[in-house]
């Protein structure tokens, strides 16, 4: 039975979740993840677990607070003004409020090149003009539980 080694393309299902159960991702139920590891799919701490899983392998690790996605960044807390946060985001949608998630496509280097990020809204200004988005992975210092199930090593 083939296992999974660092270059591995693989199919699998996985979820990611908080403490309280709450899930950040979770492909079960739902279409699997398909991705040669080592290319920046899942973060380094998560794909060492997989590494030496066999196909078909279920199982479930239950990562310390920061083990998971590191540190929360502070410098990663930015605001923004909402005209910008609207001329940005991936896809329109409703007016932005408190504890949405939404992706961003803003300059990721010094060249000017866009990128598609991912942020957070934690708070909006008194006006209502400017919103302080979170850059941080959703589970950067936070006990996280990955449970996953090898579908396919290819």
């Amino acid at each position: 039975m083939p296992c999974v080694q660092p270059d591995s393309y693989l199919t699998l299902h996985y979820r990611l979740s908080d403490p309280g159960g709450v899930d950040a991702v979770n492909t079960f139920g739902g279409t699997p993840a398909t991705f040669t590891l080592g290319q920046g799919q899942l973060s380094p701490a998560l794909e060492a677990l997989l590494i030496g899983l066999d196909e078909d392998a279920h199982t479930r690790f239950d990562l310390p607070a920061g083990a998971a996605f590191g540190a929360r960044i502070p410098g990663l807390l930015r605001w923004v003004s909402r005209g910008e946060v609207e001329r940005a985001r991936e896809y329109p949608g409703p007016v932005a409020q408190v504890g949405d998630v939404m992706r961003l496509r803003l300059p990721t280097s010094t060249d000017g090149e866009a990128g598609l990020l991912t942020a957070l809204v934690r708070e909006i200004d008194e006006v209502g003009d400017a919103l302080l988005l979170d850059f941080n992975h959703p589970l950067a210092d936070c006990p996280t539980t990955f449970e996953v199930k090898i579908l396919a090593v290819l």
